[in-house]
């Protein structure tokens, strides 16, 4: 019996304090098979700090629900909501501003084309016209003046219908990412929950077009990480008040 106490109380300090921990690697997102080691693991919930080592893998205390976060330098910041603790590769892309790179082809043009001049063009010059000939070198206005003002209205216009396309697009491009079934997948959402949760957190054009590309899944779950601060009250929807009767 006291043997049985002693096996029992050594065994209290591992079975009672033991702690759930997140495990994985981080690779580079266009080369999946480069490992990338410094990356900062955070995690989000208990404010825990860690980093991958030489060959990109990472321990972090976590339970499930926990929010981790991976930042590196030169790489997109990724988030990952812990539905299970298992072994988890995480992929960051590379930050990128610059452009592609364009091929220019040389193209041989004719010197005599080169040189030509256009014998009307010198005498419009001179005659400071516009190209009016029926004018002499004068004060008075140049022709097509009238046009100027009604081509403004009409640039006014296009770029109104570009704006309005533009957010269209922008439009269709959210319906297409936040998805029921993508918050479902994240978040495990359901129900009523799952409707208010995609109504308060849908994000707006503007947000969309301020991050070219635009990460959804990072954004649900950073949402999902405020929609668990709110009250019950707080994430229902509230009614609108009635109108009253003149």
């Amino acid at each position: 019996m006291y043997r049985l106490i002693i096996i029992l109380f050594l065994a209290l300090p591992f079975s009672g304090f033991s702690q759930t921990v997140a495990t994985g690697s981080v690779f580079d997102y266009n080369k999946k098979t480069v490992s990338l080691p410094g990356v900062t693991v955070r995690n989000l919930t208990t404010k825990k700090t860690s980093s991958t080592n030489n060959a990109g893998k990472y321990t972090i205390g976590a339970n499930i629900g926990d929010l981790i976060e991976f930042t590196l330098v030169g790489y997109h910041t990724d988030t990952l909501y812990l539905t299970n603790l298992l072994n988890r590769t995480i992929y960051l892309p590379v930050k990128s501003n610059s452009l592609s790179d364009v091929d220019i082809t040389a193209v041989k043009i004719n010197k005599e084309i080169m040189n030509a001049k256009d014998p009307l063009a010198e005498k419009y010059t001179l005659l400071n016209t516009g190209g009016n000939l029926d004018r002499k070198k004068m004060h008075d206005k140049v022709g097509g003046l009238n046009l100027n003002l009604g081509y403004g209205k009409y640039k006014r216009q296009q770029r109104k219908e570009a704006d309005l396309e533009e957010r269209e697009g922008y439009l269709q491009e959210i319906d297409y990412n936040f998805t029921e079934k993508a918050v479902t997948e994240l978040t495990k959402l359901q129900g009523e929950d799952l409707k208010n949760f995609m109504i308060i957190y849908r994000p707006s054009v503007e947000q969309v077009k301020a991050e070219r590309p635009y990460r959804y899944a990072f954004y649900i779950s950073r949402a999902f990480y405020a929609w668990q601060k709110l009250t019950p009250q707080e994430r229902k929807l509230q009614d609108l008040p009635k109108l009253k009767a003149n």
